[in-house]
């Protein structure tokens, strides 16, 4: 069973339990044993490393009679000595690096399944990054068969379904597709590792985004053969969840150390520069003259330490929300990584879906490349499409050096309406109209002061189509405006602007007809008495809204989701729930995933729901954590998050 406990876009922490009771938290890496060589034992990986999770190779054990002997006497858990969950292949890495095995998928499968594994494998077809793509359709045909024969086998022990297709995305997305049917506990993605040791990162995206779209999300995503620290983040990024990694050992074999930069070489070392626990105290000359086998241990246990110092790394960024930003630097260690990163804005569109509509972190702006975050997408969608200029002249000014937003400009903002011009700044994000300069993510985004050209064209490009399509009655240079501010804005002047931010961020966040539902009548606003700014919006009286200090997006209360649902049809910002669950969630309790019945599949990550009953009574509001496909899938987890119940009004 998988539970997701908490994301960021399509990178997910997990809660991952087998059969037999084990769990791991994901994202984690696998390290992969050799039976017959154990550089580091599995005790070792489990007491002093920490990894819960582990492969072995079934067709090893299978075709050494004293394993095979051992294993189906003793079972493979007290074999290894190992009390996690461990994973076994079947022999496919073999047949693609020696050719055909010797056994058949029914074998292999029946015989993992004899000797205890928590997670086996199907015999698939490994398709080479060379094969046409008639070659590779037809060995995705047995790959789907023998999958069929494996879930028909497994009993007990879960089995991974591996997604094959070669470097052809439509081929991987239909197969993922058709795995997704079945009764699989694991999707690998297979047939990578070549893609991985030539480089080739951008045909790698192609292949993981490919295979997620077809995926079923309540299980978790095993990218085989990775175990690099310098791909984690990015891998993770893309919502894999599990890795593994035989380098560690193989790497150590030929003096080779990782870094989260890179391998190198012993030989080719200038200095050890390393404090894990494996090097130090050690210096470079020292390994150097240790005794081979002992250097083999020493460096497979600071390769392994590399990789679980950046997978700790990986799991803070993610819980803080600031993955993509950890993504981007790790993309700079290598020429083709940064292609992979390029290559993933080509999938805006799908990430979107995922990609929560605020963070509690800054967008910090790491390069061009930032703006391949689904982020920049959905805020250039929405001011295109929902948002409605006061006056249909614009007054232009330019951001600060830090921020797309100066608060050097509020007297020429002022004074550029009284003299009827919408004030727009023309930011390194693009333009950002003055109404919405304090939500997410304008307030929350770091630009550096120099511009580099790319940033700037396309910040021109964006501002360019905006202002032909809102401001048909001119637009003029703020610095060209006459000087006519005299003094501190007019309490009704303040008013004003306070009414043009509450419709502007309303129509943002909710889109146009839902704020027209929610903001008819006289509004009223209840300010900070510290800050000055708004904190709850009254429509006629009723309190239908309030603002996140922390964001500027507002939270929904329930008079405003009566509105709502009184006027916007459904399925729009609902989340409907069984009778069941009614009663808890009226009382302020969570909607949970197996409860839900419908869901407006526009909600994303983050967004203000309205949960309903069957007869479209709202029942509770809340914030999204997970999206459509993603809670009908779900056995278990959080849904909505709700804030307040219908039996309760309770403040954020």
């Amino acid at each position: 069973m998988f539970e997701i406990t908490k994301r960021d876009g399509m990178a997910r922490i997990g809660k991952f339990t087998t059969t037999s009771g084990r769990t791991i938290e994901t994202p984690a890496l696998l390290p992969v044993i050799n039976p017959k060589i154990k550089t580091v034992t599995p005790r070792e990986l489990y007491d002093e490393f920490g990894f819960g999770a582990m492969i072995t190779n079934s067709y090893i054990i299978k075709n050494t009679p004293a394993l095979k002997e051992e294993a189906q006497s003793k079972g493979l858990h007290e074999m290894l000595d190992y009390p996690g969950i461990i994973m076994t292949d079947s022999g496919t890495f073999q047949s693609h690096m020696y050719g055909e095995v010797e056994l058949t998928n029914k074998e292999i499968v029946e015989f993992q399944r004899s000797i205890g594994t928590d997670i086996g494998t199907v015999l698939d077809i490994f398709t080479e990054p060379f094969w046409t793509k008639e070659q590779t359709a037809e060995s995705i045909v047995e790959t789907l068969k023998r999958t069929e024969e494996a879930v028909s086998l497994k009993g007990e022990m879960m089995i991974n379904g591996v997604v094959q297709g070669s470097v052809f995305p439509d081929l991987r997305e239909d197969c993922a597709r058709k795995l997704a049917e079945m009764d699989i506990d694991v999707h690998p993605i297979g047939g990578v590792v070549p893609l991985m040791e030539q480089y080739r990162y951008s045909e790698l995206v192609d292949v993981i985004v490919s295979s997620k779209m077809g995926l079923n999300p309540n299980r978790p995503v095993h990218l085989f053969g990775a175990g690099h620290p310098m791909i984690l983040a990015f891998a993770t990024l893309m919502g894999c969840d599990l890795f593994d990694s035989a380098s560690y050992a193989k790497f150590a074999k030929d003096d080779r150390m990782m870094f989260i930069d890179g391998t190198f070489r012993l030989q080719d070392m200038q200095s050890l520069d390393c404090n894990c626990p494996a090097c130090r105290g050690m210096t470079l000359e020292t390994l150097k003259k240790t005794e081979k086998n002992e250097r083999i241990r020493i460096i497979a246990r600071h390769n392994l330490y590399q990789i679980k110092q950046e997978l700790s790394l990986v799991k803070r960024y993610l819980r803080e929300g600031r993955l993509w930003e950890l993504a981007e630097v790790r993309c700079r260690a290598h020429p083709a990584m940064l292609d992979g990163l390029r290559k993933l804005r080509e999938y805006q569109d799908f990430m979107e879906r995922f990609d929560p509509i605020s963070r509690e972190s800054a967008i910090f702006y790491t390069g061009i490349e930032t703006r391949g975050r689904p982020v920049f997408k959905r805020y250039d969608d929405r001011i295109m499409t929902r948002y409605i200029p006061p006056t249909k002249k614009a007054a232009l000014f330019y951001g600060g050096q830090n921020k797309p937003y100066s608060r050097f400009f509020v007297s020429d903002f002022v004074n550029a309406r009284r003299q009827g011009y919408t004030p727009v700044v023309i930011s390194p994000f693009g333009p950002v109209p003055a109404e919405l300069d304090e939500m997410y993510p304008i307030a929350q985004s770091m630009f550096p002061s120099i511009e580099d050209t790319d940033t700037e064209n396309e910040s021109d490009e964006l501002s360019l189509a905006f202002l032909e399509k809102h401001f048909t009655e001119g637009v003029v240079n703020g610095s060209d405006l006459e000087p006519e501010y005299n003094g501190e804005p007019t309490d009704e002047e303040i008013k004003d602007n306070d009414t043009k931010r509450v419709w502007a961020v309303a129509r943002y966040q909710f889109g146009i007809e839902a704020a027209e539902a929610l903001l008819k009548g006289e509004l009223t606003f209840r300010k900070s008495r510290k800050t000055g700014k708004i904190r709850n919006v009254f429509s006629d009286g009723e309190h239908v809204l309030s603002m996140r200090a922390g964001d500027g997006f507002f939270t929904l209360r329930m008079e405003g989701a009566k509105r709502i649902v009184e006027n916007i049809p459904a399925p729009r910002m609902r989340v409907q729930v069984a009778d069941d669950a009614v009663p808890f969630i009226s009382q302020g309790r969570n909607a949970f995933c197996q409860f839900v019945t419908a869901v407006d599949e526009e909600l994303v990550p983050m967004d203000e729901a309205i949960i309903v009953d069957k007869d479209d009574r709202p029942v509770g509001t809340g914030k999204m954590l997970l999206v459509k496909n993603e809670i009908f899938s779900m056995k278990k987890g959080i849904a909505v998050k709700t804030r307040t119940g219908s039996d309760e009004d309770k403040d954020e």
